[in-house]
């Protein structure tokens, strides 16, 4: 990389800082129009400063600055940081209106379509970009899940542990790490799942449809897990055994 390359990488790591101010001025906004209590603002402030604080230095080490695609999933970053907020009000007994809860959810939700098609637009894809993207999904379902599984049961945490407990299995298995063909059925179920825990979410539906709802994203979220898990059991890299030789009592 350039010289001129790291001074750019360098200003760009203002960028997560920005974010963290971005977030600051959205929980202010959510304190005023929400009742936001403390605790929850500095819920989604702690949220915010160890997302972008591990931004920044994965973007020192890699050399890759944020970009426009970046920018979009760190709009999508603060509005999960309002999401994790106005859930922890709602853990802590003090239920805040749905609407605003549902608004922010849905907005990151449509953003990560654009993210995307802003990086091949502009040329500008990156393997820092798409895992930013990935955790930040991640932790909206997680999020979603935990305040779901408040009226529905525990069961739902297992939609938003998934992954964390697949990240966890690659540690002792290192097999699962290996790349996973490009799939539209695991973008789609994907996507589906922060629509179907922001539908529940809404309160919309009576207590049935909403564990059926809850149910279908846990049922096809396992079946792409377990489709996966399988491809990559099937292709796991095989260890060469080691070719003895052979000396000493055939003359060698």
């Amino acid at each position: 990389m350039t010289v001129l390359d790291w001074r750019e990488v360098r200003v760009s790591v203002w960028e997560p800082a920005a974010g963290v101010g971005a977030q600051a001025v959205l929980l202010t906004l959510l304190a005023v129009v929400a009742g936001l209590y403390p605790v929850a603002w500095l819920a989604g402030a702690a949220y915010a400063v160890i997302v972008c604080g591990v931004l920044a230095g994965a973007m020192t080490r890699s050399g890759t600055p944020l970009g426009p695609a970046g920018r979009v999933t760190l709009t999508r970053a603060v509005l999960v940081g309002g999401v994790t907020a106005l859930v922890t009000m709602n853990l802590i007994g003090h239920e805040t209106p749905v609407a605003f809860l549902v608004a922010l959810a849905a907005v990151a939700l449509a953003l990560d379509a654009v993210d995307g098609h802003v990086a091949r637009r502009t040329g500008t894809e990156s393997a820092l970009g798409a895992r930013f993207d990935m955790e930040i999904d991640a932790f909206l379902i997680l999020v979603l899940s935990v305040n779901v599984s408040r009226t529905l049961g525990a069961w739902v945490l297992l939609i938003g542990l998934m992954r964390y407990g697949f990240a966890a299995a690659a540690w002792v298995a290192p097999w699962l790490r290996e790349p996973l063909p490009p799939s539209f059925a695991r973008k789609t179920v994907a996507a589906a799942q922060g629509i179907l825990l922001v539908a529940v979410s809404s309160g919309l539906f009576p207590h049935l449809a909403a564990m059926a709802l809850a149910g279908v994203a846990l049922g096809s979220l396992s079946w792409s897990f377990g489709r996966d898990i399988l491809w990559l059991w099937r292709n796991r890299p095989v260890p060469a055994v080691p070719q003895r030789v052979l000396s000493g009592h055939f003359g060698g």
